[in-house]
């Protein structure tokens, strides 16, 4: 009967979803990394290697790849605008999304985790400073607003990041919620979304890869490092460009610790 029909392709379902969540040591993980200077000193100093072939030539996309600590390790970066000058990075949403999706396809289900590191603005009511590191525990959107009652939850889009609280103690790193907009400046109505989202740090690729990697059905959080006062009185460019050399330097700090502790563990160890 139809009702059998459906009840065991439900059950087939759920069979299939829990076997592709079921705990295994973690010994695949995927660092994604927006931009060439945020990743470059943690791709140098595991001794990463290029892997052209990982992404097909026509996209901007990089890959470097390589082992530590008993792990297989694949940074992928959104790589450079062709048509804006070698200088500008292909940050925001779509080249994220685009990057992150390809490389869990090429690695076809072998991805155990997946980590988006990179810089974020910070927000002082929620205890950020400058150059302190935060580990996700969700992300969302804060300007994809489409005020058509179904939609609005899904312009928001959260996406609930794998809990890390003992690697958060590691690292003394503080944890919450980070929104992301492609804008890196902040309007009234943006700032409005920020705080409705109760969004302790702000950036402009982790929602959309957390959207790719939920696609995959892997799990994922994110480490990042404060450049900016999202509610300071400095402008945002300035306090960006100032920090981001030294935002690279804690990362470059901070993600080995982050592979030396994941690596072998379950996603329940974490």
């Amino acid at each position: 009967t139809l009702g059998l029909l459906l009840s065991n392709t439900i059950t087939a379902f759920a069979m299939t979803t829990n076997a592709a969540k079921s705990p295994r040591p973690i010994k695949n993980v995927v660092v994604a990394i927006a931009m060439e200077a945020e990743a470059m000193p943690f791709v140098e100093h595991l001794g990463l290697k290029e892997d052209k072939s990982f992404y097909a030539s026509k996209t901007p996309f990089e890959a470097f790849r390589g082992e530590h600590n008993g792990c297989k390790i694949t940074v992928v970066t959104n790589g450079k605008d062709s048509v804006y000058g070698t200088g500008v990075d292909n940050v925001g949403t779509v080249p994220a999304a685009l990057a992150t999706y390809l490389a869990l396809e090429k690695l076809d289900g072998s991805a155990d985790l997946l980590i988006n590191a990179g810089t974020c603005g910070g927000f002082s009511a929620k205890g950020a400073e400058i150059g302190d590191v935060f580990l996700t525990t969700a992300s969302a959107n804060h300007d994809r607003r489409i005020q058509i009652p179904p939609f609005i939850p899904y312009g928001i889009g959260k996406v609930e990041s794998t809990p890390v609280a003992k690697l958060a103690d590691l690292l003394g790193a503080k944890t919450g919620l980070c929104t992301t907009a492609n804008s890196l400046d902040a309007h009234d109505i943006d700032e409005f979304h920020m705080k409705e989202n109760d969004a302790s740090i702000k950036d402009m690729e982790a929602a959309a890869i957390a959207w790719s990697c939920k696609l995959h059905d892997v799990p994922h959080f994110g480490v990042k490092v404060v450049t900016d006062i999202v509610d300071g009185d400095k402008p945002t460019n300035e306090e960006f460009m100032e920090n981001l050399a030294s935002a690279a330097t804690s990362l470059q700090t901070a993600l080995p610790k982050v592979i030396d502790h994941i690596c072998g563990k379950g996603h329940d160890e974490l």
